[in-house]
């Protein structure tokens, strides 16, 4: 069979796990903890398929210049038999003092022969607004490469001298700016974001003619959460994530996430988009106030792709540097 497709735009990655690292998609989040935070995740997406993508990402933020009053709290510090997040804790939330913060990502997204990587720095400045709800601004400014490997295309007894790629037979590459800018509302039991991302448009093509290439519009996220104390052991966080690409691309995302004290969680989601659904699973484990990992497992539920993709696989290692409370799980996004 011939078929074809016209490419209208270039979205961000997908993620299973945002919802545990929304600095990825919101630099607004840098510096929103008293400590600084370092995330390395790897994504497996769609194994049933030859080349399908797989992406990997390493973040760090911290706050600068932040103070913390916390120091005769008793929930500062993970006594024997209390939760050092339960009710207790929460009653005594208060919105941090004006801070900024800074962040790095670093970024590798491949499928088949085409690779892209991306670096940008992050700036965030967190204003409270009254004594438990604070606003935080943020811009992230950095670059990206989209390469092209024409050596592994498999032409079969086609014509190799495909115009949209030209005619080098070696490694090709074009790097386009990246920028990005964020908004963060947060308080003690819910938070809500925007975010746009790409908001520099433009074309990557590897031959001097219009009709050939791959464009980058702007991605916009909108998302939101909720903290539910159900007793001093649990705690319950719907959110939801709503993103749009130009020109008429669109997805939702569900996700219910359950915590256990400071130790474990696990959690749930749906997503919906105009070309991939389905559901997914998480479960994650504090192993000490320093390392954290959580591993998720996604379904995808298409139509026209179910049959073919198989499943996806994303892991996420967190590492916590100077912890001077002793916390194990995040205070603001959870």
């Amino acid at each position: 069979m011939f078929f074809s497709v016209e490419a209208k735009a270039q979205a961000k990655p997908s993620y299973t796990q945002y919802i545990l690292n929304n600095f990825i998609l919101n630099p607004a989040i840098a510096g929103i903890e008293n400590y600084t935070d370092a995330r390395v995740s790897f994504r497996n997406q769609w194994t049933g398929i030859s080349g399908a993508p797989v992406t990997s990402y390493v973040t760090i933020q911290g706050a600068l210049g932040k103070a913390d009053t916390r120091t005769s709290s008793p929930t500062s510090f993970e006594m024997q038999g209390e939760n050092p997040r339960g009710k207790d804790y929460w009653a005594q939330y208060t919105a941090p003092p004006a801070h900024h913060g800074m962040g790095l990502t670093i970024m590798n997204d491949k499928a088949g022969y085409i690779n892209r990587w991306s670096i940008y720095g992050s700036y965030a400045y967190h204003q409270p607004l009254t004594t438990r709800t604070t606003l935080s601004a943020g811009i992230n400014l950095g670059m990206s490469s989209v390469n092209l490997d024409r050596s592994k295309i498999y032409f079969g007894n086609l014509d190799p001298n495909d115009p949209a790629i030209g005619y080098a037979s070696n490694e090709l590459s074009k790097i386009k700016p990246e920028l990005g800018a964020g908004l963060w509302l947060y308080s003690k039991h819910y938070f809500v974001g925007v975010s746009v991302l790409n908001i520099i448009p433009g074309k990557n093509s590897f031959v001097k003619n219009d009709r050939y290439g791959v464009y980058y519009t702007p991605n916009y996220f909108v998302t939101a959460g909720y903290r539910f104390n159900l007793n001093d052991e649990f705690n319950l966080l719907p959110s939801i994530m709503y993103q749009y690409w130009k020109p008429q691309l669109s997805g939702g995302h569900v996700n219910l996430k359950l915590q256990y004290k400071d130790l474990l969680w696990s959690g749930a989601s749906y997503r919906f988009s105009d070309f991939i659904s389905g559901y997914a699973a998480f479960l994650g484990l504090n192993i000490s106030n320093t390392i954290n990992a959580t591993y998720s497992y996604e379904v995808s539920t298409t139509s026209r792709l179910k049959n073919y993709t198989g499943n996806t696989h994303e892991i996420m290692i967190g590492f916590i540097f100077g912890n001077k409370y002793g916390d194990s799980c995040p205070k603001n996004v959870w």
